[in-house]
């Protein structure tokens, strides 16, 4: 397993605490997160997850050390872009500004319980059959490919975890604030809170067959396996917040990590070289192959995060995406009038959409796409602008 009972006993109730005490004195009473908020929990659970690693580092060794630091920074680069999905999850379904907390929680410990399943089972089927290796390392080298193929355009809200969840879940259509269940008609029934909260989990799942296996090609000790990953899902919730505004910027994030996928694909494949057993490879014998050691994994993918990282946020395509995404996005969350009923959140809004609009300024054309974008982004302030006016007249009639 990969350390003491002892070491299970105290990483797991950290964690559990952990979740306990996000739920209880967060989560639980509804509230839209400040900026200074996340950023104080985001940094704690950061250092929570590096002081686990030293502690790791201290009883466990350098090589234990160092394969818990390379499976965290991974699995949280990894993790990083499950948070563009969720983001369209929740702009999808139109979760209101102050009830998304509670669904990314919940998403985020349904999909702990389910990865801690799959840890195990993988680890169980590497034991059994080593010649697994060859298979985890095709997968990531296969989906390394598919990130540099995909689309940006490529809706993936609506995947098929989200249509299973519309279809099986009986919900209204409408919120009541965070609450999962709602008084209609004089009957009991859902909110579509339910099928968020199922669509973030199933989606993660799916991020779970990519990131497994990553984890795996740097080290097969169950216990780091698990402590890394669900470190690296622990504060996600406040990281989303966090980086509100910033997730369009990152355009370079999906070729860092097809490259660290790639590379982590390249070193399973290595690993399952030189412990060959394969008839049909170097007849059943071991192949004598060059292994990268984990220490020099834990450099090329922080070098290639940093690279990724830097890029994005100083290239000119970067700073246009972030303008028009952010543009897009808080027009839509403004005309939702299910978002939020709060003034001061739709003050926020509303700055945010007068500043992007004064930045859409200094954009160069060639940023913008086609005429049509162009045709759908006017038609859209307008609409912005039309149902400012109408707020603005309500207000002070009421005043």
């Amino acid at each position: 397993m990969g350390a003491t009972p002892l070491a299970w006993t105290l990483a797991v109730s950290l964690i559990v605490a952990l979740l306990l005490f996000d739920y209880f004195f967060h989560v639980r009473k509804e509230h839209i997160p400040t900026l200074k908020e996340s950023a104080i929990w985001s940094a704690l659970y950061v250092g929570i997850a590096i002081a686990f690693g030293f502690l790791v580092w201290i009883f466990g060794g350098t090589q234990m050390g160092v394969e818990y630091f390379a499976g965290y920074i991974t699995e949280k680069a990894l993790s990083v872009d499950n948070l563009f999905v969720f983001l369209l999850l929740l702009t999808s379904f139109k979760v209101p500004r102050a009830g998304q907390q509670k669904a990314l929680l919940f998403g985020i410990v349904f999909s702990i319980f389910a990865r801690t399943g799959f840890i195990f089972v993988g680890a169980a089927l590497l034991n059994a059959f080593s010649a697994l290796f060859y298979v985890f390392g095709l997968f990531l080298i296969v989906t390394a490919g598919r990130l540099l193929a995909e689309d940006d355009e490529d809706d993936d809200a609506d995947n098929v975890v989200v249509r299973l969840a519309k279809k099986f879940i009986p919900a209204t259509d409408h919120y009541d604030h965070d609450k999962l269940f709602t008084i209609e008609n004089g009957k009991k029934v859902m909110t579509p809170m339910m099928i968020v909260m199922v669509a973030i989990g199933g989606t993660d799942i799916m991020f779970a067959l990519d990131s497994i296996p990553a984890i795996f090609g740097l080290t097969q000790n169950v216990f780091i396996v698990f402590t890394a990953t669900t470190f690296s899902l622990l504060g996600l919730r406040q990281l989303y917040f966090l980086l509100d505004g910033l997730l369009d910027r990152l355009v370079y994030l999906k070729y860092g990590l097809a490259a660290i996928l790639g590379f982590i694909g390249v070193k399973l494949i290595l690993h399952a070289l030189h412990e060959n057993n394969l008839p049909f490879i170097n007849q059943g014998e071991h192949v004598a192959v060059v292994e990268v050691p984990t220490y020099l994994s834990l450099g090329v993918i922080v070098a290639i995060l940093v690279v990724t990282v830097v890029g994005s946020l100083v290239s000119p395509a970067g700073k246009a995406l972030t303008v028009l995404g952010n543009l897009k996005r808080h027009s839509h969350e403004y005309l939702n009038k299910n978002f939020t009923d709060d003034p001061v959140e739709r003050a926020r809004l509303w700055a945010k959409i007068l500043d992007n609009e004064d930045k859409l300024k200094t954009i160069d054309r060639k940023y913008f796409g086609s005429e049509g974008d162009v045709w759908e982004l006017e038609q859209l302030l307008r609409r912005v602008w039309d149902d400012h006016a109408r707020y603005e007249r309500a207000t002070d009639y009421t005043r």
